[in-house]
């Protein structure tokens, strides 16, 4: 079976989860099925794999244009292919009309919605109704949706209630326990600013509304003086939300010692350090379909402490791999808390406590380790997808 995968992100150029997961997918999958990557952006020299650049007419054209533009580069050399799976909006325009060209189905994993990130429209202004409109097509019009959790799932039939919901499928993410383990290396904690005998609370992900700095920034005013915050965070959607995070750490710097932000691109190696020596890793979101990141941190021995919301709570076990901290959200998309003070608050007083206890932390740590490894394979996750294409190629949608 010949599977097309259609993706924005691909190694070397990652910048969010939905990238490590088509990455780890195509790595597993590739010991069974002929898998082709047709991935955005500048060549690569990998097997196998092709790239595709904004065509030169749509230069200075909006940058969902330049999405659908490059979507069609990629529509004809589709054919062939058995299946073609595509993973996020920015691909489903070119997995959707590849169906309707070549008459084979079409796959969506749903990493995120649209109608769920309404902030997105700070970023791309008019093309965030494009980007909403393609995405509500190519799902109406998939043979199936992959919803990287349960919570994901019941985000889908609530933001599309057209669609059957047996079409929609959850497969988790996946964790490569071998390349995400503990490293324990002192000496480039001090490099990078860190107190390796202090303890640590440390954040991982980019600038944008739905990973919920901000709330964490002011909670981390409330934590006890000898925490470090360690912040591994940049790549912002706006210059807007770089500016309220740059006041914030400014504050926070003002206010206490050991608050370090490393606003570049982290190797693996540097990562896997830094959530090792964490007393704790926190997920502050307020939209997460799944949350990879949460995984990183697992694997590599971190306690993690994360917003109940979205598909959190399938990987965080409240008490045995860490800690939930309750939210009560708008429903109006944003995800924004009905009371960020109390919030704030909440996540505040978790923090403090698992710090606090430093042996119930590690605790914690082991038992995440643990489930990273017994519950998300990426060879697990990669057997599942394998048998949903098998379905869908006989089903002949």
């Amino acid at each position: 079976m010949r599977v097309d995968v259609v993706t924005k992100e691909y190694p070397p150029e990652i910048y969010g989860g939905a990238g490590v997961h088509v990455a780890e997918l195509v790595k597993a999958l590739r010991t069974s099925l002929d898998v082709r990557v047709r991935a955005f952006g500048a060549q690569r020299d990998e097997d196998g794999t092709t790239s595709y650049g904004v065509p030169a007419e749509l230069a200075a054209a909006n940058a969902a244009l330049q999405t659908l533009g490059t979507d069609l580069e990629i529509v004809t050399d589709v054919a062939g292919a058995d299946v073609v799976h595509s993973h996020t909006w920015y691909a489903n325009f070119a997995g959707h009309l590849a169906a309707l060209l070549h008459g084979i189905p079409h796959i969506v994993t749903a990493h995120s919605l649209e109608p769920l990130r309404p902030w997105k429209a700070e970023q791309l202004g008019g093309g965030y109704a494009v980007s909403g409109f393609i995405e509500r097509t190519a799902y109406e019009g998939a043979a199936a949706i992959v919803a990287v959790s349960e919570g994901m799932r019941a985000d889908i039939l609530r933001s599309y209630p057209a669609l059957d919901p047996a079409r929609v499928r959850v497969i988790y993410n996946g964790i490569d326990v071998q390349a995400w383990q503990p490293v324990e290396d002192a000496a480039l904690l001090r490099e990078l600013g860190i107190d390796p005998a202090r303890p640590s609370v440390v954040f991982v992900g980019r600038i944008t509304r739905q990973k919920g700095l901000a709330y964490f920034l002011r909670a981390a005013e409330r934590l006890p003086a000898e925490v470090q915050v360690i912040l591994c965070a940049g790549a912002p959607d706006t210059p807007q939300i770089m500016a309220e995070v740059e006041g914030l750490v400014r504050g926070l710097q003002q206010s206490r010692d050991g608050v370090v932000w490393l606003d570049r691109m982290l190797s693996r190696h540097e990562l896997c350090a830094i959530l090792t020596a964490a007393t704790t890793f926190v997920c502050p979101s307020v939209y997460e379909p799944l949350g990879i990141v949460n995984l990183e941190a697992m694997a590599c021995g971190a306690a993690v402490v994360g917003t109940a919301t979205g598909g959190i709570p399938e990987v965080v076990v409240d008490g045995v791999t860490g800690r939930l901290v309750p939210i009560d959200q708008m429903q109006d998309g944003t995800g924004t808390p009905m009371d960020p003070e109390r919030f704030v608050s909440d996540l505040a007083r978790v923090l403090t406590e698992v710090v606090s206890d430093p042996e119930r932390a590690r605790a914690y740590g082991a038992a995440g380790r643990q489930r990273a490894t017994d519950d998300f394979s990426w060879q697990r996750i990669a057997d599942q997808t394998a048998a949903l294409y098998a379905e869908v190629a006989a089903d002949g949608r």
